[in-house]
């Protein structure tokens, strides 16, 4: 799975150029991201491809020195779910 990695989306597209999951992630600062919205199209749902936008995410904001907050509730779950990634993480009170 070869995700499309911009500046503040990460995402994959179908052979018709079509966005089939992505997830996006707004900077708030110079060193923190909000991730705000998670997709990942009917067709790839219960194959793991949230959690791999999701880790796709972390390596590149850890590779950054970035941080992470979350409005996306599928974000907040994994992040709670990922306590390995605490590092980055900033709860939201």
């Amino acid at each position: 799975m070869d995700f499309i990695h911009e500046k503040e989306r990460i995402y994959l597209e179908n052979e018709s150029g079509e966005c089939i999951a992505e997830i996006t992630f707004p900077s708030v600062s110079e060193d923190m991201v909000n991730v705000n919205h998670t997709y990942v199209d009917k067709s790839l749902r219960g194959q793991g491809v949230a959690n791999k936008l999701m880790t796709s995410l972390v390596k590149d904001l850890k590779k950054n020195s970035r941080k992470a907050a979350a409005t996306c509730s599928y974000a907040v779950d994994w992040f709670e779910k990922h306590p390995e990634h605490k590092d980055i993480y900033i709860e939201k009170n």
